[in-house]
């Protein structure tokens, strides 16, 4: 029930809404209430009346359900459709809302949760089950209460016309509370895992999809299709077993509320026989038990959308519950003028849940506006040195300090806003190039955003795109080559105009020609900024202040390139493996 008390937090503002939508629903039902009753009056009072003439009678039925008809013709397409509105309306912004804050979460959760999360499956969180609790609004805090009342008020009329015969009517309806309770306790956990078993399509579905290119270039069409049977076998399963026991619930609750009305029909059928029970009192008690267990065979239906509500409300929870590693300490303030003199004092990092340090005591020191590239064999430790600085992890022991401060005294969003990234493989959204750019900076104007791409050496290519700077890049923006996403990624930090670089293996998959327009721009920026450089290919970094040379997770050598190659250490045999001497 946790799940549910917290969904109704989402659910208070609209509290009003909902329950205004409940009366004027209690008035949609309640009017066909009145049907029966006008039903026995027409048979017992007009019909079978021997004192009324045929003329009487005729004239009689004739204004009665004239004023029916126009009574219903007027109150109900107005109640109807006020009701269907409101419902929806407060369902889908209770799913707004809760999207709303999803999204925030999903902005906060750190790079180790990502790195062990399927995409598609927190896709299928924030889509597929927040689109199931919209259920819970409209059918657990409206049709269930409109059922409950239609069910209220039918037993009420009920008892003022026969009290003995409604007790005969709600007879079996303790059995009918038996069942529900017996099967939907069950169904709530095969729900849960049918919902499971569609994220894990969904993610794999969307890993796939994204590496369509590997499966077509290595022929994996048939190991893939094999891949996706499995999973998808496995939602076959646990929906076959959903559908199962939610099939024995309908198949026992629906045969009681098949078997009441004929209970009733034969005890008011004897009573009419031997008791003087009026026909239309008989017709009209019998017709309110359609009333009556009409209502009882929706909640069955209702019960069965609620459980899948729940279910998705506990997936929900559960993703909104997981943990941010990196929070703002208490106290933490904002970068004020960072000057960006950066400090790595016995620095120590281990990921979570994994044997062995990647880091360990890392001490250097970098002077405002120095270039500094680390360098190294694949493995040593570069790339994860560098994504501590924006605090993408945190250290294990230790500390980073910018201009003498430790940087977990700093607000994150603050320092990251002061820190500019060019990574090896940048993401571009399937935007305009003109929207990739403005992500630096959205509030830049038009001109702000050309003069980014002519620094980064990217207006001309840009223009010859078929709209220009108004053209889509396509999903991580396929459509452009490598070295031109490095380019508008490079353009991107130029309008952001950041006191902190990092460049992480920004031109090891170029060609030639990509990586020396890259290198120019790259070398623009860095002008008067601290810069950090993580690079492959030794050739790009000889121009650094100071390179760092890292083996194991340790730094083995600092100093200029001059210095190390004077050295013959460690960098000395990379540069020589690389036949750049």
């Amino acid at each position: 029930m946790g799940s549910i008390r917290r969904y109704l937090k989402f659910v208070a503002p609209y509290k009003k809404i909902i329950v205004f939508t409940v009366f004027i629903g209690v008035l949609k039902f309640g009017i066909p209430l009145l049907t029966p009753l006008l039903l026995a009056y027409v048979i017992d009072d007009i019909i079978l009346n021997e004192a009324l003439s045929t003329s009487e009678q005729v004239s009689m039925l004739s204004w009665l359900i004239g004023s029916a008809i126009v009574a219903f013709l007027i109150l109900r397409p107005p109640v109807e459709y006020y009701r269907q509105y409101f419902a929806q309306w407060t369902g889908n912004k209770v799913l707004y809302d809760i999207r709303q804050q999803l999204f925030n979460h999903i902005q906060k959760l750190s790079l180790r949760f990502y790195s062990n999360r399927k995409v598609g499956e927190i896709i299928s969180r924030v889509i597929n089950d927040v689109e199931q609790t919209k259920n819970f609004v409209i059918t657990g805090l409206m049709n269930i209460w409109l059922d409950m009342a239609t069910i209220l008020i039918a037993v009420a009329i009920m008892l003022t016309m026969n009290v003995w015969l409604t007790l005969v009517a709600l007879a079996l309806l303790p059995l009918y509370i038996v069942a529900i309770k017996y099967f939907y306790g069950h169904l709530r956990h095969l729900t849960r895992a049918r919902s499971q078993a569609l994220a894990d399509v969904q993610g794999h579905l969307h890993e796939r999809v994204q590496g369509m290119s590997v499966i077509r270039s290595f022929a994996l069409e048939d190991h893939a299709q094999s891949q996706f049977d499995e999973r998808n076998q496995a939602f076959l399963n646990r929906a076959v077993d959903h559908t199962k026991w939610n099939a024995k619930t309908f198949a026992v609750v629906n045969t009681i509320t098949d078997v009441a009305p004929l209970i009733v029909i034969l005890a008011a059928g004897y009573a009419a026989l031997t008791a003087g029970l009026g026909v239309g009192e008989m017709v009209a008690f019998v017709s309110y038990m359609e009333r009556l267990y009409n209502p009882l065979r929706r909640l069955v239906n209702s019960s069965t959308q609620l459980i899948q509500s729940i279910a998705s409300m506990d997936r929900v929870f559960e993703f909104i519950d997981e943990h941010y590693d990196i929070q703002d300490r208490d106290g933490a303030v904002p970068v004020s003028h960072p000057k960006g003199e950066v400090s790595f004092e016995n620095v120590h990092f281990q990921y979570e849940n994994e044997d062995g340090a990647v880091l360990q005591d890392v001490n250097f020191h970098v002077k405002a506006g120095e270039t500094v590239a680390v360098v190294g064999m694949s493995g040593g430790g570069k790339s994860t040195l560098i994504s501590l600085l924006p605090r993408f992890y945190d250290v294990s022991s230790g500390a980073i300090r910018l201009d003498g401060h430790d940087i977990r005294d700093y607000q994150v969003r603050s320092l990251r806003d002061h820190i500019g990234m060019v990574l090896q493989d940048n993401v571009l959204f399937s935007d305009s190039v003109k929207e990739n750019i403005s992500m630096g900076n959205p509030e830049a104007t038009d001109a702000e955003i050309v003069a980014a791409a002519k620094a980064a050496n990217a207006h001309e290519f840009i223009q010859e795109l078929p709209y220009g700077y108004d053209t889509e890049v396509g999903e991580r923006g396929i459509k452009l080559s490598g070295g031109q996403k490095q380019r508008v990624a490079i353009a991107r930090v130029f309008l952001k105009n950041p006191p902190l670089l990092v460049f992480d293996e920004a031109t090891s998959a170029l060609d030639l020609e990509s990586e020396h327009y890259i290198q120019e721009a790259m070398e623009t920026l860095a002008r008067h900024r601290t810069t950090f450089i993580v690079a492959h290919r030794l050739s790009t970094i000889t121009h650094a202040d100071r390179i760092i040379v890292m083996e194991n997770g340790r730094v083995v050598e600092s100093g200029s390139h001059e210095a190390l190659m004077r050295e013959k250490g460690s960098y000395y045999k990379l540069f020589n493996v690389q036949h750049l001497t």
